[in-house]
Parts: structure tokens; sequence; C-alpha cells
């Protein structure tokens, strides 16, 4: 449904929200290896995430890292996809057609509309910080790695 990048986004965010506080900063090499991602390409994404401190914090040097706020982590989970470029994909017809409406659909949109509706609640519905929760209950879990 959504990009790579996007994908690993929201893993890394919901990692770094379970795992850091403003004092407990994480390195790229951990975040990476926890989400199951090469560390160069989480590194491009985390610089989207942390562009103007929107969601990710960050901090240079030897005792720097990334790390989330008490008020970031209580972010709706689609600010990460806006953040990463997918907010328009709840907005686009499910087939990629240009011009599908409730005035001309495309053949899915009578059945889509209802999931597309479900999906923009989940997204804005869920917070960072409830999802990172479940992960600490460990009744889910978000590394495919090898352990």
């Amino acid at each position: 449904m959504f990009s790579k990048a996007t994908e690993y986004a929201l893993r890394a965010t919901i990692y770094i929200a379970q795992k850091s506080t403003p004092e407990k900063k994480l390195g790229i090499a951990e975040i990476a290896k926890a989400i199951d991602s090469p560390q160069s390409f989480t590194a491009k994404i985390l610089q989207q995430l942390t562009r103007d401190n929107a969601l990710v914090s960050s901090v240079r040097g030897p005792n720097g890292g990334f790390y989330m706020t008490d008020d970031a982590k209580k972010m709706p989970v689609r600010l990460i996809l806006d953040l990463m470029g997918e907010d328009h994909r709840f907005e686009t017809c499910v087939l990629g057609l240009k011009k599908c409406s409730e005035v001309k659909p495309c053949p899915m949109h009578a059945e889509y509309k209802p999931i597309k509706q479900q999906l923009i609640h989940l997204f804005t519905s869920r917070t960072i910080e409830s999802l990172a929760g479940e992960l600490t209950s460990e009744s889910a879990y978000i590394s495919l790695g090898k352990r």
C-alpha cells in the first residue's frame, strides 16, 4: 500500500517512540537493525522525519542520536505519511485513474470508498504512542529481522 521508505518510516518512528527519551537517544545503527532496514536508507528516512523537528528530534555529537518528545508521541500515525509525502494515498483512485469520482466512478469505487474511510480513520485516530505501547506489551512486533 505504501512505498518501502514509508514502511520503514512507520517502523522507525514506532521503534523510536518505544525505546527513546530526550535523555536516552538512539543511534542510526540500532534503529536500522531493529527495523531490518539498510543503515544508509534509514538515515535518509530519518532526515525526512527530523526535518524541522516535526516528529523525530535529533542531536549531533558523541551523546547524540534520535528521540521523540512526549508531545510528538501523541501525534497521529497519519503525520508520518504526511512527512513521507504519501498523504495523497487516501485521496486517489484505488486503480490510479485520474478522473475517478462519484459522478464517473471506476469499477471499484463504490466498494473501496468505505475501506478508504476506515483507513483514514485508522491513521488519524491511532497515535504513535498507542502503537509503541502495543510493542511494549509484547502483543505485537515490528522487526522482521533475524534474531
